[in-house]
């Protein structure tokens, strides 16, 4: 049985970092959130990898191998970087589905700049209850956005629902160093100096340390892809990147 990784909390209540928070004041907490980066999302994301993601990304592409004849559902990808890095590398039909307006907005000019405009759908909607049909999907992305979301398994369980038998999910997100030494250091850089460099880059502390502590209060990889195939997934597999920074995890509608 999978551990609820939220079970050190009151009923009707979750994480927002390390607060403790009413169920339905999370999305809105998370919206102000990203309301606040979207338009210095990059940089946001250059500051939490030390410019890595790019590097992840283009990993986490590789693997999930685009083919024009498939559609790719990519959820909390507001500002377009999977659903771009999908049709550059020959994918199909993409639809980016975020419940930010503000990271929406961000993505939609970037591809009209990049001229990636064609076969890009942009939605506003919440991974928990997406608006998108049954069994209409035939990849499921989510980056760097799962950490995010309030009920985590309900979130995999839409990613289910969407998916065509033979679709898959795959999973992009900050996850737990798996080297003692290198721990300690993410850590120190983590909580001690990311909040302050955002705050002199951005002028949003407060944004920042939400980021860290939600990274710290999010599933260790092996109890993730005990969820995911807890979901009804198989193959289920787990890629570490940098050590545990990141990492992807991957399954399969059969």
């Amino acid at each position: 049985m999978t551990t609820n990784h939220s079970s050190d909390k009151p009923t009707g209540t979750t994480h927002f970092g390390f607060r403790t928070v009413a169920e339905e004041d999370k999305v809105a907490l998370v919206r102000d959130v990203f309301d606040s980066v979207a338009g210095k999302y990059d940089l946001m994301n250059d500051l939490m990898s030390a410019g890595i993601h790019r590097l992840w990304k283009s990993t986490f592409l590789d693997m999930l191998r685009p083919r024009p004849d498939q559609v790719l559902l990519d959820v909390g990808g507001g500002t377009g970087d999977i659903a771009f890095g999908w049709k550059k590398r020959g994918g199909g039909k993409v639809t980016v589905c975020d419940i930010n307006r503000e990271m929406l907005s961000v993505g939609r000019d970037r591809a009209v700049d990049r001229n990636l405009s064609s076969g890009v759908t942009w939605v506003c909607g919440n991974a928990e209850s997406l608006p998108i049909p049954d069994r209409s999907v035939d990849r499921y992305t989510i980056a760097f956005c799962l950490r995010n979301v309030t009920h985590w398994e309900n979130a995999i369980a839409e990613a289910y629902r969407v998916l065509k038998p033979g679709g898959r999910f795959m999973c992009l997100e900050f996850s737990h160093v798996i080297v003692p030494g290198l721990k300690q250091a993410y850590d120190a850089y983590s909580f001690n100096v990311l909040p302050r460099v955002g705050e002199l880059v951005t002028g949003n502390r407060d944004a920042y340390q939400y980021l860290v502590e939600s990274i710290r209060k999010f599933p260790p990889q092996g109890e993730l892809a005990a969820m995911i195939g807890d979901a009804g997934f198989e193959r289920v597999t787990v890629r570490n990147l940098s050590a545990g920074i990141a990492a992807i995890h991957s399954g399969w509608r059969v």
